[in-house]
């Protein structure tokens, strides 16, 4: 085995399967595809030497030249790919026209146990021509194309993607050496920055072989820097990963090209359909958008998808390689001009404002800020059916949205700034990114002060002190809710002043300062109550109740929280009420019931695990509670079943909750 064939077991058996399931009379075509560098001709090739006894009749080979540049030449044709084959098989004369050299190569191979590798074919028009005419060969295909009109012959396709992590660094340290095992964090930064494709692995692993002095950190910074390691790794001074790039965007379409390109601008790691056709939609030509434009950016993007530089990863959902999307911004920038650069960034942050105030209205509609709606026809949002699906684009898109954020604060779009991050208060709220969600904050309260928005500027305050109290920096949260509570007191906003309080309040009840925590409690409570703020007084209920559970008094906290999940039920508000539910269940067993609170936490966690009230985080509070119960009980093995899921939860949640059952569990 060669030093850059390592691994490929699961394609291997994936080969062998699609071969196994072949029909017995018909001929087998199989197609590898993938980007540029990912190694389709060195695993085809191994593949089929593995199975060489099964064609006694011989191996063929042909270089269709899918890759060379047009320029020079481009693709061969099939007619003098057929006259090479047909003179290697013996034929005595070979006819002139392809059609002919096809019909006699047909008829020649019939019956042969023959195996035939087309390396890096163009199209399916180009591989039709030389397919064998008989079930006992196997034709097998590489290409940077998915080949999908090759599918109508019978063809099954495997993409091939980049290889495992830990292969990946293996065969980094047939250059590294044990510098690649002295330094494993590097190493893997290395084969992540290579997109973990054997060439550009490869290349960096020759990189420190011609270096020896040279550390994998020094080589991990320079990849990570400029252009990255399209631009970085290189051959005889040629950067052959951009090369192989630019030849694939070369023969894309007009506006696949395009749409490359202003994708590449984007600090995303996912793109819907919905974007995309705003994308498509230069913006030069207004009353052009619609059907047409959806249809552009279909064709559009399934081009890129064929090429392999672009993949669905979920129904209308598309990522570029994490090597793709650095060669694309780079022609984004070089490409676009300044104007269309700005309509496309605008369109995108557009985009996240449209669809996140969607999922805010579905998921937390109480959260809404009345007069703050985007305007509307700006871009067309992502179509959000219920709340699991508003949720899980709120956590597919999270890495877009922060972008969106930091763009924005980086442009000086102030509104967009705050604003977004306002919207973004259901993913704070339920998955509970909590870097994120500082960060989000502090940009968006700076703009938010910037552009002289009072009701910005308080939202920041105070949702932006609830990121900070989770992440247990409490003197900064209160320092926030302080700030909050004289910037409500000075505007007359009695609703904002029992937020900040609220705040105060769970900052004490966090502290265990429990007569502070329920001061100020119970005055939010009287505020809420005197605007006639329902949903607010029983949140304040809740936290009476969590208030009085701390104490000791389990009485007075299942009175409180009995009052606040009816309240909250009667509002329909599912989420919040479902969090009273667990937490009264988690009472109750305390406090003598352990049947209803058994029941109550067993409900609460099927509600948190899917539908309106889907939070990871209170799920696995529930989780422990339930693991709590059994272990009350005497019941070791479903306490233990049940720390053990809260803790796989916690582990990317909450690393320190997690070592705190990590803890629990080595004490057993």
């Amino acid at each position: 085995m060669t030093a850059r064939f390592i691994d490929r077991e699961a394609d291997r058996q994936a080969l062998d399967v699609l071969r196994a399931e072949r029909s017995a009379h018909a001929p087998q075509v199989l197609v590898v595809s993938g980007l540029a560098g990912v190694g389709k001709t060195t695993f085809a090739a191994h593949w089929l030497q593995e199975h060489a006894d099964s064609f006694p009749d011989g191996q063929l080979y042909a270089d269709l030249g899918g890759q060379s540049p047009l320029a020079e030449g481009g693709p061969v044709s099939p007619g003098a790919v057929l006259e090479g084959f047909l003179i290697a098989l013996g034929a005595s004369s070979v006819p002139a026209g392809t059609a002919q050299r096809s019909a006699l190569w047909r008829s020649t191979t019939s019956g042969l146990r023959l195996a035939v590798l087309l390396d890096s074919a163009f199209t399916a028009a180009q591989v039709r021509p030389l397919l064998l005419g008989t079930p006992t060969g196997l034709t097998v295909v590489t290409s940077r194309n998915n080949l999908t009109g090759l599918r109508v012959e019978g063809a099954s396709v495997h993409r091939l993607e980049g290889l495992p992590a830990a292969s990946a660094v293996e065969l980094l340290a047939v250059g590294g050496g044990t510098r690649v095992a002295r330094e494993p964090a590097a190493a893997r930064e290395v084969v992540r920055l290579c997109g973990r494709l054997p060439l550009a692995v490869a290349l960096a692993s020759a990189q420190l072989a011609l270096r020896p002095h040279r550390s994998v950190s020094a080589l991990a910074d320079s990849l990570a820097r400029g252009r990255g390691a399209v631009d970085t790794l290189r051959v005889d001074g040629e950067a052959v990963m951009r090369t192989a790039l630019d030849m694939s965007y070369d023969v894309l379409p007009g506006g696949s090209r395009a749409l490359y390109r202003r994708m590449g601008l984007l600090p995303a790691d996912r793109h819907d359909l919905s974007l995309l056709t705003a994308l498509a939609d230069d913006g030069e030509e207004p009353g052009q958008e619609g059907a047409d434009t959806e249809e552009a950016a279909d064709i559009a993007v399934s081009a890129l998808v064929e090429s392999n530089l672009l993949e669905e990863t979920a129904p209308g959902t598309y990522r570029f390689h994490d090597l793709v999307q650095p060669h694309a911004r780079r022609l984004g920038e070089e490409l676009e001009d300044a104007g269309r650069r700005e309509r496309t960034l605008r369109r995108f942050v557009d985009w996240c404002l449209a669809t996140a105030a969607s999922a805010e209205g579905i998921l937390t509609p109480s959260h809404r800020l009345a007069g703050h709606d985007p305007a509307p026809g700006t871009a067309p949002a992502t179509p959000l059916d219920g709340p699991e699906e508003a949720l899980t684009w709120l956590d597919t898109h999270r890495n877009a949205l922060m972008g969106a954020v930091r763009l924005s604060a980086r442009l000086g779009w102030d509104f967009s700034c705050w604003r977004l991050t306002d919207l973004m208060w259901p993913l704070f709220l339920r998955l509970r990114p909590s870097e994120m969600w500082i960060e989000a904050h502090l940009l968006g309260l700076e703009a938010a002060r910037r552009s002289g928005s009072r009701p910005g500027e308080a939202r920041m305050l105070t949702s932006g002190a609830i990121g900070l109290r989770n992440a247990g920096r409490y003197r900064e949260a209160a320092d926030w809710y302080r700030q909050a509570l004289q910037t409500a007191a000075a505007d007359g906003d009695v609703r904002q002043q029992a937020q900040a309080l609220s705040g105060l309040g769970h900052v004490g009840l966090l502290a265990h300062r429990l007569d502070e925590a329920r001061d100020h409690f119970e005055q939010a409570l009287r505020l809420r109550e005197s605007i006639g703020y329902r949903r607010g007084a029983a949140l304040s209920r809740r936290r009476l109740g969590e208030t009085a559970l701390a104490a000791g008094d389990l009485a007075t906290a299942a009175e409180q929280l009995r009052r606040a999940g009816t309240e909250l039920d009667a509002l329909g508000e599912t989420y919040e009420a479902t969090r009273v539910l667990a937490l009264l269940g988690h009472v109750l067993d305390r406090g003598g019931d352990p049947d209803g609170g058994v029941r109550r936490l067993g409900e609460a966690l099927a509600r948190f695990r899917a539908g309106e009230a889907r939070s990871e985080h209170w799920e696995a509070r529930c989780l422990e509670w339930l693991g709590q119960a059994a272990e009350t009980r005497g019941d070791q093995e479903e306490s233990t079943r049940h720390y053990e899921a809260a803790r796989a939860l916690l582990r990317r949640l909450s690393p320190e909750d997690a070592q705190r059952l990590d803890d629990r569990l080595r004490q057993r």
